[in-house]
């Protein structure tokens, strides 16, 4: 455990930015599980909306440089793909 005053805050600041960015790649995951289920429940309305907010949580994610850009736009791009032709 630290003993100087800075140290401590330090370790206070890490600790509470831990914990926000596991939130949002936790929030990653499950978005993007939930439009998985769409899909394959052939749920094409519900698919879309939810992509959108895949895109939104990645973005966000890289905004704040919790994944890396390619990593963000590759996600998005696979998770594109996955859906069905007919809503191009």
């Amino acid at each position: 455990m630290p003993k100087i005053k800075s140290a401590k805050k330090a370790l206070r600041q890490s600790i509470k930015r831990q914990k926000r960015n596991l939130e949002k790649k936790n929030n990653i995951r499950i978005t993007k599980k939930n439009y998985l289920k769409a899909i394959e429940a052939n749920n094409k309305e519900e698919a879309l909306q939810k992509l959108s907010q895949v895109y939104k949580a990645l973005d966000k994610a890289q905004k704040t440089k919790i994944i890396k850009k390619n990593k963000a736009n590759r996600l998005k791009s696979k998770l594109a793909k996955k859906l069905p032709a007919s809503n191009k």
